[in-house]
């Protein structure tokens, strides 16, 4: 294989109201495990409708039911996003060697690319997040998944990534989760280890 078709392109998304800056020291931590990948963390689309940082979504007044909809109306804008950082690392046509990483919003997105059907790269890793796509699920089977979450999370509890974890697990999806005692509403450096261990048996595919 070329270095090219021997490396993974991973695309770390933020969540709301923060901004791709805040997750790129994930990918720099992460250098040394992969030092054939190509890590982008780029901005979300739209300003946040809390005035600081981006977001792919408004969560203002979102609820349970509203939610699918407003995922559904980001896609076009995400999926441009990815589509561009994918053209400019030259990953068309190799998608097997394309990973999301998402924190929160950025995992809610990165499971519907997935779960969608849209986007069947090799894998995602989810830190705080939730399933919160539509059914039927049409995912890629080759796809793998780790999904990391606290249970002490004050903004999404715990118990969607379980959910997350047995509906992608019913539609033919590997799922691995990682569920940590205590851990609030962020990235513990334990989940980021876990993660790039996770990675390094993706690279290594």
């Amino acid at each position: 294989m070329t270095a090219l078709q021997n490396s993974l392109l991973v695309i770390l998304l933020h969540g709301v109201g923060s901004n791709g800056a805040d997750l790129a020291p994930l990918g720099e931590n992460w250098k040394t495990r992969l030092p054939g990948a190509v890590f982008v963390s780029p901005n979300a689309p739209e300003r946040s409708s809390f005035g600081t940082g981006y977001q792919w979504f408004s969560v203002a007044g979102v609820t349970e039911e509203n939610r699918p909809a407003r995922i559904i109306a980001a896609r076009p804008a995400f999926d441009t996003v990815i589509s561009d950082i994918i053209e400019e690392n030259g990953f068309n046509g190799r998608l097997d060697r394309v990973v999301l990483v998402g924190f929160s919003q950025g995992t809610i997105m990165s499971l519907d690319a997935v779960a969608s059907g849209r986007w069947p790269v090799a894998a995602v890793v989810g830190f705080s997040g939730r399933l919160a796509t539509e059914q039927p699920l049409t995912p890629s089977t080759a796809t793998k998944i780790l999904l990391v979450h606290g249970t002490s999370d004050p903004v999404i509890p715990s118990w969607e990534t379980e959910k997350a974890e047995t509906e992608l697990k019913a539609a033919g999806v590997a799922v691995e989760t990682v569920i940590e005692p205590g851990l609030g509403h962020t990235i513990s450096i334990g989940g980021a280890d876990r993660a790039a261990d996770f990675l390094e048996g993706i690279a290594r595919n």
